[in-house]
């Protein structure tokens, strides 16, 4: 699904934030991204969803080279891939069924068909009774949880978060984590961005982990 080979990255004429990074993704796998704060998490992540190109190196996504893939290609392959991010990035002013359905809308979908995958989406969340309230109202675990819900809504092959369980209290984060878990049995690989070492210990998934630039593969180790 996902291949890098000898990526650096840099902003401007500043060092390499990323150097000689090389992985491949599977289809259905789970990774957290581990490293210190500055270590490049966040900027892996963004070429992960083609923010940014890398100064060098290969990545390919979905069996395409993203250096020569055209606009066309880019904006197919980034309906593949669900994100997450650290700030929500939710629309207050909206219900939670309309910032669920956004994607939905976005891409031409309407009706029965709109209505009942963000119905279907919200309960399997826990928000379901609760679709007609504006985001605004939500506490930050149940923001984080709509989030998710929107990043998903069109059955991504790939989901990405960016430190998601940053806003919430350690019980929260770990209800985030089994969700992740769920969706990624439902045939979703999953990437996680985090800081947090003891949800790193407790789910047994293995680590791409960061360190002055470099990549380091940590296989999985107990847990859940």
């Amino acid at each position: 699904m996902v291949r890098f080979d000898n990526v650096g990255m840099r902003y401007g004429a500043a060092p390499e934030v990323l150097r000689d990074v090389s992985f491949s993704l599977q289809t259905g796998s789970f990774h957290f991204i581990t490293g210190a704060s500055g270590a490049g998490k966040s900027t892996l992540l963004r070429l992960l969803y083609f923010a940014h190109r890398p100064t060098r190196g290969l990545i390919t996504m979905f069996q395409h080279d993203l250096a020569t893939a055209d606009r066309r290609t880019l904006t197919a392959l980034r309906r593949r891939i669900g994100i997450v991010f650290q700030d929500f990035r939710l629309l207050d002013h909206l219900s939670l069924r309309e910032n669920v359905a956004l994607p939905l809308k976005i891409d031409g979908l309407s009706g029965p068909q709109l209505e009942s995958s963000v119905e279907e989406l919200l309960d399997w969340i826990g928000l379901g009774k609760r679709i007609d309230i504006h985001a605004s109202t939500l506490s930050g675990g149940e923001k984080q949880r709509l989030a998710i819900a929107r990043a998903v809504v069109r059955r991504p092959a790939l989901l990405l978060a960016d430190e998601p369980t940053g806003n919430v209290d350690p019980d929260n984060s770990v209800r985030l984590l089994r969700l992740f878990r769920e969706l990624n049995k439902l045939g979703t690989s999953v990437v996680i961005a985090t800081h947090d070492e003891s949800l790193c210990t407790r789910f047994n998934y293995p680590r791409l982990h960061l360190l002055d630039g470099c990549m380091r593969f940590i296989p999985a180790e107990g847990g859940e």
